[in-house]
């Protein structure tokens, strides 16, 4: 990771509200010969002893699902918006172009589930982003097709031990030149740049405050 002490949230509140908006992440592992990977939706629950559970479910017998029976060491990407900073918007454009990001990698080990705890994290998921009172809510599944599910899918916990993070943002760079950037991004117009953004706002306002 791209470890430097003025591209850091400080706030770890931040990182982890930062990890709940960005929760369909990629789970990779050691398969055989290449490293396995999936992006799956997950729930981040932080408990009251401050630790972090990842926990969602994943279909059997994929390349990735083998991989991490076998070695249950895993690393979470939680990705967020990015954005081409020019280094014409400098003070000096003579300099190295750049790119704008936020992402925290997330390192544990993944702990597979009973049938009980499949069946939870299925119904969790579908609650948080289905809803319970639409056609397609958990409740309205017949036994029978979830039983079915329960066959080809497994629930999963990953007890978070360490975190890293980049939260890339032109901290680097002169007051002036963040507002610069700030603005020309925000001229440029689209998503990726707007919340770039919106997220070097922040940071500067928080720095005045």
């Amino acid at each position: 990771m791209y470890n430097l002490p003025y591209f850091k949230e400080k706030d770890n509140d931040k990182i982890i509200a930062f990890m709940k908006e960005n929760a369909f992440a990629i789970i990779t592992g050691s398969g055989e010969q290449f490293p396995v990977a999936s992006q799956i939706p997950l729930e981040v629950v932080v408990e009251e002893d401050g630790k972090i559970i990842l926990s969602g479910h994943l279909m059997k017998n994929t390349d990735h699902h083998k991989a991490f029976v076998k070695n249950d060491n895993v690393l979470i990407i939680f990705t967020g918006p990015h954005c081409y900073v020019s280094a014409s918007w400098y003070n000096n454009p003579q300099s190295a172009s750049t790119w704008n990001y936020i992402t925290v990698h997330a390192k544990g080990k993944i702990i597979f589930t009973d049938d009980k705890g499949t069946y939870e994290a299925i119904k969790s998921v579908t609650n948080k982003y289905e809803g319970t009172a639409t056609v397609a809510a958990f409740h309205t599944m017949s036994e029978a097709y979830i039983s079915q599910m329960l066959k080809a899918i497994v629930g999963f916990n990953i007890v978070v031990e360490k975190i890293d993070h980049v939260f890339k943002l032109s901290q680097n760079k002169s007051s002036s030149e963040q507002l610069n950037i700030m603005e020309q991004l925000t001229k440029r117009g689209d998503e990726n740049s707007r919340l770039i953004a919106e997220e070097m706002e922040k940071i500067n306002a928080t720095n005045k405050g």
